[in-house]
């Protein structure tokens, strides 16, 4: 009796496209949608020789939501909880991409306070992002241990952000002109600690996993991108950063009060995945010492401006306004007819450019690494689908 193992792809049209080459001694694997190193509904398609990968094609749309399309139907403060879920793990800043936007086409300034209290939030919001990244990388990898201490410090700062904002994740924070709610000495001083928890937790982070050898094997001189790949297909954060180019929104477009504030842009020019490790966690850090600042020298006034309106009607024309996200640069760009809808709304996710490099350094690697170069990327699936 003969069985015939072969695929039956006469339905996939992904399949039927992703031939396999004149090699006869190939095998065509699907790595998701539905792996846990994906970290969501995202499919890879990949040629395989024995263990080693010949050819890797993402496939995407499996979580396609249409957030631009809902936005051309719905009124602007309506929308104002959409962005926040493209990027679950870092919502605050697609958040102030949005809000920033609008209030750039208006003109409309935002109290000081209120700019402050943006900047601790958005990276208190980095933080706990950088540290889911940091234990399911590491779960992806083999390691168990480190997302307990990762969810372990991510639930604190959950626990902070939820008392002013109403959310532990997918966040609606921030108005046109403002924020929704003001900080109190509860969250000034519980804020002060985590920071502190953080210089400290810091140190055994190292101990416990960055100087761990068997993770070292696993990440050193592994998915090395050059920066003119990164060039290439637009990549930003911490994977450019990871290749030695010292890019970041908060200095290269400034906005709100970063400038204020003294702090470094961590890279490394590895350009494997230990750079891009290395410069997350260095990011924490930094993040910390902008929070920091910012509540020494935070000013007293309004957190939403007197006159900002309930139903905003930016004039005709239109505008781009970007943030630095966990991920790398979150653009929106809008257009305005005048309404009290956007024309249109174009996301600019940073994830989608990061994962876009993926086909070009997979080829040639082993399987297992593979799934360690996903891993520092940092995907975010729902914020690639948008």
């Amino acid at each position: 009796m003969t069985l015939d193992l072969r695929l039956d792809t006469s339905g996939d049209f992904y399949a039927q496209k992703f031939q396999p080459t004149q090699r006869d001694d190939t095998l065509i694997l699907n790595l998701g949608p539905q792996h846990p190193s994906t970290h969501g509904v995202l499919r890879i398609l990949c040629e395989i020789d024995g263990e080693y990968i010949v050819r890797a094609e993402p496939v995407l749309g499996y979580i396609h939501r249409m957030h631009e399309k809902m936005a051309e139907v719905m009124t602007y403060p309506q929308y104002l909880p959409n962005p926040s879920r493209t990027d679950y793990l870092h919502a605050l800043a697609w958040g102030w991409a949005h809000v920033g936007a609008v209030e750039r086409l208006m003109g409309l300034e935002v109290p000081e306070r209120a700019e402050y209290i943006r900047v601790i939030t958005c990276e208190l919001n980095r933080i706990s992002s950088h540290l889911l990244w940091w234990g399911a990388y590491l779960l992806d990898l083999g390691a168990f241990t480190p997302i307990m201490y990762a969810f372990d410090d991510r639930e604190r700062i959950q626990d902070i952000l939820q008392r002013i904002t109403g959310s532990r994740l997918t966040y609606c924070y921030y108005r046109f002109g403002g924020v929704s709610q003001d900080i109190d000495d509860r969250f000034i001083e519980e804020t002060r600690t985590q920071c502190a928890r953080m210089k400290d937790r810091a140190k055994m982070f190292k101990d416990l996993v960055t100087d761990n050898f068997i993770l070292r094997k696993r990440v050193e001189e592994i998915g090395e991108i050059p920066v003119e790949t990164c060039r290439k297909y637009g990549a930003t954060g911490p994977v450019l950063r990871g290749s030695g180019q010292k890019y970041d929104v908060r200095l290269a477009e400034p906005y709100s009060v970063y400038d204020r504030f003294e702090y470094d842009i961590p890279t490394c020019d590895t350009c494997d995945a230990m750079g891009r490790y290395l410069v997350r966690m260095e990011e924490m850090q930094q993040s910390i010492a902008i929070i920091e600042q910012a509540l020494d020298s935070l000013p007293k006034g309004n957190v939403i401006h007197p006159k900002a309106p309930k139903r905003p009607k930016p004039p005709a024309g239109d505008v781009y306004f970007a943030v630095e996200g966990a991920r790398g640069k979150v653009g929106m760009h809008l257009v305005s007819d005048g309404g009290t809808s956007p024309y249109r709304l174009k996301l600019r996710a940073p994830g989608f450019s990061n994962l876009s490099l993926f086909s070009e350094i997979a080829q040639g690697t082993l399987i297992a690494d593979a799934v360690s170069i996903l891993g520092s990327l940092d995907l975010v699936i729902p914020e690639i689908d948008r």
